[in-house]
């Protein structure tokens, strides 16, 4: 392919409900749409960073910067243009996976699209529906909790995660336990909200039978996840530690990690998240497909992601209306805790013209 173009789309959508981690709370999903224009068609990609650099270092604002003025027409020199050419092409520049994935996710959409073959078929899916959990923010009251994880296990989950931090964490935990029994699939996430010093508390989740702990210490204290592992019987998984193949093979030989959650957008690309995805299961290590709020464009391709065969845990592959009462594409839908995996050409879906339309706050063509 030769890329034409690409427009980027800034949206705002809000959320059903507001949604609080250790780092914030969320009341609107701010997020880049991405529109890579080739000869033979176009193809979508949505950057998953967020409006502050509280999850990672990358917002929204810069992202637009750096695809803008470095990533984009870093591509316009790529003559025999594929998506296995964008990561080489764009690796002088430093960081910044995260635009990089979405740019990565639109000229992976066309190529597909041109040669009428799915994200599913093409990352090595073998399922065509998978697992869905979903994640439960911090409350306001244990109260309220316990209601909302009664609603999500009425919906039909099939995996609970609950955001956690030093001062709600055990109570809660306790609380769903004792409220919904031992057979229920749940686990806890810190978002990096814990110290070392916090293990000997962490241990207390251990009688709760959790599937894991989620990225309890900062995301470059891989050694002090490697102590974790050792002093704690509930497993623990590393998300923002984990940027790449590299940062997950050094993190498995480490030690540091039982569990593995991969996030396209935080590892650069579906690609790079297929990698992780191989060398984790050549090692035996289990691993998920974490969510960014996305839209159903960004969920569509997480689907299919979440359909290979190392992907032994429900991800927080959501529906739509977890997060939204309006997607930008037709919804994904619950189907006895289930979603279905597109088997369309590319992501087998794309937006409604008239409601991406809706929430669009502002638009950049970039021509090459």
């Amino acid at each position: 392919m030769k890329l034409a173009g690409v427009e980027i789309r800034t949206i705002a959508m809000p959320l059903v409900a507001p949604f609080r981690t250790s780092f914030g709370t969320s009341t609107e999903r701010e997020a880049l749409i991405l529109r890579a224009v080739t000869p033979d068609g176009e193809g979508w990609g949505e950057c998953v960073a967020m409006s502050d650099p509280l999850y990672s270092s990358e917002y929204i604002p810069a992202a637009a910067d750096v695809l803008r003025r470095f990533l984009i027409p870093a591509l316009g020199g790529v003559e025999r243009l594929d998506a296995t050419a964008v990561a080489p092409a764009l690796e002088p520049f430093k960081g910044h996976r995260m635009a990089k994935a979405a740019l990565e996710m639109a000229v992976l959409d066309a190529e597909l699209r041109a040669r009428g073959v799915s994200f599913a078929r093409e990352l090595g899916a073998v399922h065509d529906r998978v697992p869905c959990g979903v994640s439960v923010g911090i409350m306001d009251s244990i109260e309220d909790l316990v209601e909302a994880v009664g609603g999500y296990l009425d919906d039909g989950y099939v995996r609970i995660k609950l955001k956690i931090e030093p001062g709600w964490d055990i109570e809660p935990v306790r609380a769903i336990r004792e409220t919904y029994g031992d057979d229920v699939l749940l686990q806890v996430d810190a978002n990096t909200a814990y110290t070392r010093a916090d293990a000997a508390h962490l241990a207390r989740l251990d009688p709760y039978d959790l599937l894991l702990i989620e990225q309890p210490l900062d995301e470059e204290d891989v050694l002090g996840h490697a102590d974790l592992v050792r002093a704690l019987r509930t497993p623990v998984c590393l998300d923002e530690s984990i940027v790449s193949a590299r940062s997950a093979a050094d993190a498995i030989r480490l030690g540091a990690c039982d569990v593995v959650n991969i996030k396209p957008g935080r590892v650069g690309g579906y690609l790079e998240a297929r990698r992780i995805h191989d060398l984790c299961a050549a090692h035996g290590i289990p691993v998920w497909c974490g969510g960014m709020l996305e839209t159903g464009l960004g969920r569509a391709a997480n689907v299919a992601l979440a359909a290979l065969p190392g992907f032994t845990l429900p991800g927080d592959t959501s529906a739509s209306d977890r997060y939204y009462r309006t997607d930008v594409t037709a919804p994904f839908v619950l189907s006895d805790g289930h979603l279905t995996v597109p088997d369309g050409p590319g992501l087998g879906v794309e937006p409604v013209p008239e409601l991406l339309d809706a929430v669009t706050t502002d638009t950049e063509w970039i021509s090459l």
